[in-house]
């Protein structure tokens, strides 16, 4: 039975831990190492189980804690060229201590098969990310983006899980204390997806057979988890669809509350 524990979701970090029982992943490794540790301990999982870290994009708010974690527990971290490349010149790699590899195609780690798709944000070179379990069930991440990809949205059809952006509401964004230039890049193609994006999408994934949905990565600042859920709830409703019959629909808490999803 596979298992998706999401531990961080927002500005101040991001970490999804995920396994097929056993030996798991992390997907990002946004909050400092203690931070994670704690998060795994307060879930029962023993960090050593970690084979593998795979980071979205070099953002400090998903890479904080890959450093140390690596280091210390020698975990592999995979990422795309551009993501390691600038890693590297930031100082969050020690090719001594743990292997970094790029994801290229995709890699297998602890029974998991791990692809990419790429995202629009602005940064080296961001993806996001499908784990496929041995029993071919998916979940994927797909976050900091600031538009839907046609690579993106053809990764995420199908797959039972799916974390996906919904950062902000429009009205809320242009009407807080955020700078002019702030605002701008957070509604720019290479900046979040909004609640209404996020929502838009939803529909479409539904009708080729993603039924459970994680809102990921809201803004503390420009959202409300339940601005977000109606957001989603009102569009999917509008498709004729029903919540808990045709799909599941949760907002990521910004820190984990012990729960998981189980797929």
């Amino acid at each position: 039975m596979s298992r998706v524990y999401p531990l961080f979701s927002g500005s101040k970090g991001n970490c999804y831990y995920v396994t097929a029982g056993g030996k798991g992943i992390l997907i990002d490794a946004g909050r400092t190492a203690k931070q994670i540790e704690k998060a795994l301990s307060d879930n029962s999982i023993d960090v050593k189980n970690i084979e593998g870290i795979f980071v979205t994009h070099e953002h400090i708010d998903h890479i904080k804690g890959v450093r140390v974690l690596a280091s210390r527990y020698g975990i592999n971290v995979y990422a795309t060229q551009g993501t390691l490349e600038q890693m590297d010149a930031q100082g969050h790699l020690t090719p001594e201590k743990f292997n970094s590899y790029i994801i290229n195609k995709g890699a297998e780690v602890a029974g998991i098969k791990v692809t990419s798709f790429a995202t629009s944000h602005d940064c080296a070179e961001s993806v996001g990310y499908v784990a496929e379990m041995p029993d071919g069930r998916k979940f994927a991440v797909a976050t900091d983006t600031g538009c839907v990809t046609p690579e993106m949205e053809k990764a995420l059809a199908g797959c039972d899980v799916v974390a996906i952006e919904s950062n902000h509401d429009v009205n809320m964004l242009l009407n807080g204390v955020y700078p002019y230039m702030l605002k701008r890049r957070i509604l720019s193609d290479s900046g979040h997806l909004s609640n209404e994006v996020c929502s838009q999408l939803l529909p479409g994934l539904v009708r080729k057979g993603s039924t459970r949905f994680l809102l990921a990565h809201l803004s503390e600042e420009n959202n409300m988890p339940h601005i977000a859920l109606e957001s989603a709830r009102c569009t999917l409703s509008q498709c004729g669809m029903k919540e808990n019959d045709d799909y599941t629909l949760e907002v990521a808490h910004t820190v984990t509350d012990g729960s998981c999803i189980i797929f």
